[in-house]
């Protein structure tokens, strides 16, 4: 696998409303230090992923209002290398417009797409299965993702079917479920036959174009027009006029359920999407009574399976509270059982329709 072909696309435009309040319109949580680290989540992966290939090879595709905050935490990042994005209509119009910007540098190219507010505990691992996907992505016209192996029956993540005959490790695929319900999820873990959809993608750019041709003309014909936009000065202008243009629809909808030259790799390297508090409390290392404290003046009593975030200069006593979220952000306090997180992006929606966005 030659390095210098590979180049990784890092996703950070999202607001992260399930993270509310923690994550905010205007800074949101893959530009938080979340994990306590003194490292960003977009951070963390920019540095993951040097271990692949050169800092010149790696893009973050983002939402042109955070711009700003992207050179601010990757100083090394040149202007090229930042995607902005004047809309946000979901995954396939942010993957091709990377795509055809790829293309246009360099036709025979590897692209590597990548959410950038993931945990991943086993970097090595994680780093060696990407490089394996990579060498077929190079060999064959194949659409590579690779597949978390599920840990439990989740409900809160799409799932991948594969054939367990493989070769070298990668197997074809045979379907993708969106968020089963948990008798169906139960069943999915128990086959062995499924692994959760991450979210990482691996082809040649080459693939991918193809791919967007058959699948999603209406998204290949809109970007082509920029054909000879792309590394230029006339690339932003382009895409501001165009890229809103685009469809809202995921990647997986646009073409990874239609095409039949999936495959995936299951993988175990220590991975959590980090999409939820109680996902951030899953990975975060638990004090007393088995709480996950980021907080400088706490006193707790009776309270125990929470996810604890307060200011350092706030002083919070707690007491008879179990399997709670408790946040202080800024205008917000947010106290929440854990079991009904997936309803915090409904609040965030009711007061976006409410008019009360300086609160989101």
């Amino acid at each position: 696998m030659n390095n210098n072909n590979t180049h990784v696309f890092i996703m950070a435009g999202g607001v992260g409303s399930r993270f509310w309040p923690k994550s905010r319109n205007e800074y949101p949580k893959q530009f938080i230090d979340i994990l306590g680290t003194g490292q960003s989540l977009l951070q963390i992966t920019y540095n993951r992923f040097l271990k692949l290939c050169s800092a010149e090879n790696i893009y973050i595709v983002t939402n042109k209002q955070y711009k700003a905050l992207v050179k601010q935490q990757l100083a090394d990042i040149t202007e090229n290398n930042i995607l902005c994005e004047p809309s946000r209509n979901n995954t396939a119009p942010c993957i091709a417009y990377a795509a055809f910007k790829l293309a246009a540098k360099d036709p025979n190219a590897n692209m590597v797409v990548s959410p950038s507010d993931h945990f991943i505990l086993y970097e090595d691992v994680f780093i060696e299965k990407i490089k394996l996907t990579l060498k077929r992505a190079e060999e064959e016209p194949v659409l590579l993702t690779l597949g978390i192996t599920p840990t439990r029956p989740d409900t809160g993540y799409g799932y991948i079917n594969f054939d367990k005959a493989g070769k070298d490790g990668i197997h074809k695929v045979n379907r993708f479920t969106e968020k089963p319900p948990l008798e169906k999820a139960k069943e999915f873990v128990a086959s062995g036959d499924f692994v959760w959809n991450g979210g990482i993608f691996i082809w040649n750019v080459q693939s991918a174009l193809n791919a967007f041709q058959q699948f999603a003309p209406e998204i290949y014909a809109l970007f082509e027009k920029g054909k000879s936009s792309y590394n230029t000065s006339r690339e932003q202008n382009f895409i501001d006029e165009y890229y809103p243009q685009s469809p809202n629809i995921s990647i997986d909808y646009a073409i990874m359920e239609k095409a039949d030259n999936v495959f995936t790799v299951p993988a175990n390297f220590g991975w959590s999407d980090l999409g939820t508090w109680a996902s951030l409390y899953e990975v975060t290392e638990k004090k007393e009574a088995n709480n996950a404290i980021s907080a400088q003046n706490i006193q707790l009593e009776g309270t125990e399976n929470c996810i604890i975030h307060l200011p350092a200069e706030k002083l919070a006593v707690i007491r008879g509270l179990k399997d709670y979220i408790i946040v202080d952000d800024s205008n917000v306090l947010l106290i929440y059982p854990k079991q009904a997180e997936q309803e915090i992006k409904k609040i965030t929606e009711k007061l976006k329709s409410g008019n009360q966005s300086h609160y989101l």
